[in-house]
């Protein structure tokens, strides 16, 4: 929503009300106690609902524009690498 405010004002687009709903869909597999569980994302379903004064095309544009610039759908589109550390008492966590 954060990208529609900053394109909408780029492309001189009137928002009013603005509301998005997300539903995720995920499962966890394995066993915490057996050092297995596995986290997965399935998908994910986003509704975006506007309110505007601006013609559908106008509108149209911004909201393809927003998610395109959105850094959360991109990441999701198109997975990057991530690297993670751990941390404890100031000294890097050991995990294998």
């Amino acid at each position: 929503m954060t990208q529609v405010s900053r394109y909408g004002h780029m492309l001189k687009v009137t928002v009013g009300r603005m509301r998005m709903r997300v539903t995720a869909r995920y499962r966890v597999t394995g066993s915490v106690l057996d050092d297995t569980v596995q986290g997965e994302m399935l998908g994910a379903d986003t509704v975006l609902e506007l309110d505007s004064p601006d013609p559908p095309d106008r509108v149209a544009r911004l909201v393809r524009n927003a998610e395109r610039g959105c850094f959360v759908m991109q990441a999701l589109l198109r997975p990057v690498t991530i690297s993670s550390a751990a941390v404890l008492n100031g000294r890097p966590l050991e995990r294998a």
